[in-house]
């Protein structure tokens, strides 16, 4: 029968995962707790996303470019255009959700 090996026996827990007893207490507390880790959305998915994937034909939908696709960045930079804010599609970095964009953004000006 299969055993875990060694190093998976002695695999750390992930600082994540050792904060959680620490948020749990704090609910019980009656303390507020905000996630800055990876999470669920807590928004109403666009009626136009669940169709779209709802109808999609392709057995596998595969990942689009880590920065996000350059006509999703310029649909970016035009609607901050309508707002008098100017920016460059291609200084646009598209992240995967909230972590990320803090992450990048502070690691931009520490």
């Amino acid at each position: 029968m299969p055993t875990i090996s060694k190093k998976g026996y002695n695999m750390p827990q992930s600082p994540i995962r050792k904060l959680v007893p620490f948020a749990e207490n704090a609910y019980k507390q009656g303390k507020t707790v905000y996630h800055l880790n990876i999470g669920q959305p807590d928004i109403k998915t666009p009626q136009i996303a669940l169709d779209a994937v709802s109808t999609h034909s392709l057995e596998i939908i595969a990942y689009s470019r880590s920065e996000g696709s350059e006509e999703f960045r310029q649909k970016i930079a035009k609607y901050y255009e309508q707002h008098h804010i100017f920016v460059d599609h291609s200084d646009i970095i598209v992240t995967t959700g909230g972590s990320e964009a803090l992450l990048f953004a502070f690691g931009s000006i520490m």
